[in-house]
């Protein structure tokens, strides 16, 4: 699609191929879900490939991406009184982080549950994809409390007289006061979505369409509240470091948060009440319900399988 200055129209250009015979065909736009089965192969195959410093590397741009997303979210929607409404604006500004990612070029911890193809393949090593998740997981923390340490610093949480500040307090225990069991389903659900916003942009061949492919199933998982390992990396942190502050300790009581429910609040529970739980859903999400069930359906066979469910 391409904008025409001169009659200010909106027009689709349509690439055709001419092949031998003087035959005419369109060029495809897209993969076919077994197309794009085979293409995940050789994706695993270069992520296990990078050394482990790229993977670190790339895995701070990812986690700062998710983090700008996660931040952006909150500015959006911290005077929202409607829960419905304001999650439904949340997800729409998130879905800028996995563009990000995907687009400009970064590692995520999450999407990275789609190499799990190109080892049932044998084609990449499990010790090489645990590496990546090590490191990516790594980079993407670091990433995130850069994020967090500029917010801070930045004097963004004093917004709407310290409400800002307040809200992410909010939210941070929110998340810190999840059961186990309620933490690791959200979990699955969550990544489950992301890797198939990760698999549908791998179909597109353009950016508008991976933009579109992203956006959908990313805004429906923050619409839905389910839990983000990478994501959460910002979000507890961010409220973890804001209760230092005596001005947004109060902005979130007057949100109804309880005191005793911010001392809990902090590093101790951001991993047991959270980033374990969450991180061990994500990996289920991901590499059992996206990724082997791909496998299993277009790859465990050995050549992959036709396709005929897309004309």
């Amino acid at each position: 699609m391409y904008f025409d200055l001169q009659n200010h129209l909106f027009c689709w250009k349509f690439p055709i191929i001419l092949i031998a015979g003087g035959s005419v065909c369109m060029e495809k736009s897209f993969l076919s879900p077994s197309e794009n089965a085979v293409s995940f192969i050789e994706t695993g195959c270069k992520k296990t490939s990078l050394t482990a410093a790229k993977e670190f590397v790339l895995g701070i741009l990812g986690g700062a991406f998710i983090a700008f997303a996660a931040e952006g979210s909150n500015v959006a929607i911290h005077t929202i009184g409607s829960v419905g409404l304001a999650k439904a604006l949340a997800g729409a500004i998130f879905t800028t982080g996995l563009m990000m990612v995907i687009i400009a070029g970064a590692e995520l911890f999450t999407g990275n549950s789609l190499i799990v193809i190109s080892c049932l393949k044998s084609k990449s090593r499990w010790l090489a994809l645990l590496k990546n998740w090590f490191f990516v997981y790594t980079g993407n923390f670091v990433g995130s409390l850069l994020v967090v340490y500029f917010i801070l610093h930045s004097g963004q949480l004093g917004f709407s007289g310290n409400l800002l500040g307040g809200f992410t307090i909010k939210t941070a225990v929110y998340k810190t006061g999840l059961s186990f069991e309620n933490a690791f389903f959200m979990g699955i659900l969550c990544n489950w979505l992301v890797c198939i916003a990760v698999w549908m942009a791998s179909t597109a061949r353009d950016i508008a369409g991976k933009v579109l492919a992203i956006f959908f199933p990313i805004w429906l998982f923050i619409a839905s509240g389910f839990e983000h390992s990478v994501a959460n990396m910002y979000y507890i942190p961010a409220g973890i470091l804001a209760k230092a502050n005596e001005g947004f300790v109060q902005a979130a009581i007057s949100l109804g948060v309880k005191s005793d429910q911010i001392v809990n609040l902090n590093w101790g529970t951001l991993f047991t009440k959270n980033l374990i739980p969450v991180t061990l859903g994500n990996i289920v999400g991901g590499a059992l319900f996206v990724a082997t069930i791909y496998w299993f359906v277009y790859l465990r066979d050995g050549k992959a399988k036709g396709d005929k469910s897309i004309a």
